[in-house]
């Protein structure tokens, strides 16, 4: 029971004082984004900036896919290179706390080991790229195919059985011209690098536009 003072009882709980300010609201869907478009808005030149560069690299795919997939294959053997150092750094901390290391090590020594032949052999990280995009291919047909006769035949199963035809025949081509394959998968590349960039450099003068006429408020009134 609680006591009570002058015939009124007494308050467990007192609301807000009277002038107090209240808890500031969270912020709505639509202001975040509004908060996202302005910003956006702003970096609309890095946007534009972006797809510039994705239609250049797909142009220069398409124009010279050889000394395309090389720089690839160096960008690649840098990745690995980084990648190993710092496994290997990783590997050394944990062995200073006895902790698992030697497969941090192990990693790390295969990653340098994949950076070494993409640097002295560029041709050749290509060629294992081409021959990994035809096993998948191959591997993948080959489940559709396990798959189809388990599926109805109203239910679609020839579509999935010329699914899984293409993706074998895809991944055979690729292992029987490894080079031919890499040029097309460059060709593949460049082409969503130019619609990547044509989309990109859409949005940047969208943006750009957004950014020149101001903001009305939304309470705002003509």
């Amino acid at each position: 029971m609680a006591k009570s003072t002058g015939g009124h009882p007494e308050q467990s709980w007192q609301g807000p004082a009277a002038g107090q300010t209240p808890t500031s609201k969270l912020p709505s869907p639509a202001d975040a984004i509004e908060a996202m478009s302005s910003a956006l808005a702003k970096n609309w030149w890095a946007i534009a900036l972006r797809g510039v560069l994705g239609i250049v690299f797909g142009i220069l795919a398409f124009a010279a896919p050889v000394a395309v997939m090389l720089s690839l294959a160096l960008l690649f053997g840098a990745y690995c290179l980084i990648d190993g150092v710092l496994a290997i750094v990783a590997a050394v901390r944990a062995a200073r706390v006895r902790e698992r290391w030697w497969l941090l090590l192990l990693e790390g020594v295969l990653n340098l080991l994949m950076a070494a032949i993409a640097f002295v052999f560029p041709a050749g990280a290509v060629l294992a790229f081409v021959l990994v995009t035809a096993a998948w291919a191959v591997l993948s047909g080959a489940t559709m195919l396990g798959a189809a006769f388990r599926l109805a035949v109203g239910a679609g199963r020839w579509w999935l059985v010329l699914g899984g035809i293409v993706s074998m025949v895809f991944g055979a081509l690729l292992i029987i011209a490894p080079l031919a394959g890499a040029i097309v998968l460059t060709w593949w590349l460049g082409a969503y690098a130019i619609v990547f960039g044509v989309v990109m450099l859409i949005l940047a003068f969208r943006l750009c536009r957004r950014h020149a006429t101001p903001a009305v408020p939304a309470g705002a009134t003509g």
